[in-house]
């Protein structure tokens, strides 16, 4: 299942999120993943493990082009020249000639937005990135960014997960042609909060799938991109088993019923880290 963005490219609708993943076992998880039949890998800078994700891309029988990576700059990017820099960086560490899908991980001041997003569509111009984006980034950043962008972002990856449901962000972002995209789905640390929900289990018992199951296939029906993470491989094959049911209207509605405006990571307007001595 895809998505097409607005750069004229397409990303799989469902990826392998691989934060706090390291070494060999986010190599052996790539790899895993890969086998199973995802096609869409998400790293970042950040993450520290680039090289690991670079290494089982190159190690998998799957051809290149049939794979989406994404990777994102850090906020110790304050400048145009800091995120070219780190921008070629990533391309080293991932062994690739192109990066499918760039984003700046963190909003801060919209000076070091709109300077960060510039070099980044100039590596769209040179051929290294085919399509990029943001990250947590809220409407009144995306306002400000829209006003100096070349190109629209192609997608805004958000925490986003049955307790934070990104609803009205998303029709906004509709209305501008930008996907949403989900990082951790099930409330990550917090997954208990989701796994212990008297609804989503039974809707889950009702098609014989798993509370993450049901809470993957309920936003891929709302036309979000997600990325489950997982290093185990029983789990990550159970994200990718969710393209053989589909929730009813009533089921999606129980669902939405289920918000309640909760986070597991940082309000973007309250981030600081990468960002001193700005």
């Amino acid at each position: 299942m895809n998505i097409e963005l607005n750069s004229g490219h397409s990303i799989p609708a469902l990826g392998l999120g691989t934060f706090r993943a390291k070494d060999q076992e986010v190599y052996k998880a790539v790899l895993h993943a890969i086998e199973a039949g995802y096609r869409h890998i998400d790293t970042a800078v950040a993450y520290g493990n680039e090289e690991e994700v670079g290494k089982a891309i190159a190690e998998s029988p799957v051809p290149r082009e049939e794979l989406f990576v994404t990777t994102k700059v850090w906020n110790t990017a304050h400048s145009k020249k800091d995120a070219a820099e780190m921008i070629n960086e990533s391309l080293k560490k991932l062994g690739l000639e192109y990066i499918d899908l760039v984003l700046v991980h963190w909003p801060w001041t919209y000076e070091r937005n709109a300077a960060v997003y510039e070099a980044m569509e100039d590596a769209v111009d040179a051929g290294t990135v085919r399509s990029i984006g943001i990250s947590n980034f809220n409407i009144h950043h995306i306002e400000s960014l829209l006003k100096t962008a070349r190109i629209t972002p192609a997608v805004n990856q958000m925490e986003c997960h049955v307790h934070l449901q990104n609803t009205r962000l998303q029709e906004y972002l509709d209305d501008k042609g930008i996907r949403l995209e989900a990082y951790a789905p099930f409330k990550s640390h917090d997954i208990g909060d989701i796994l212990d929900d008297e609804t989503l289990k039974k809707i889950g018992d009702a098609h014989g799938k798993t509370v993450p199951q049901v809470s993957l296939r309920w936003m891929l029906q709302r036309g979000i991109i997600v990325i489950p993470k997982s290093v185990h491989a029983q789990r990550i094959d159970e994200n990718f088993d969710v393209f053989d049911f589909e929730l009813s209207d009533e089921q999606m509605h129980e669902i939405r019923k289920l918000k309640r405006a909760d986070r597991a990571f940082p309000e973007p307007d309250n981030v600081d880290f990468g960002f001193v001595n700005l």
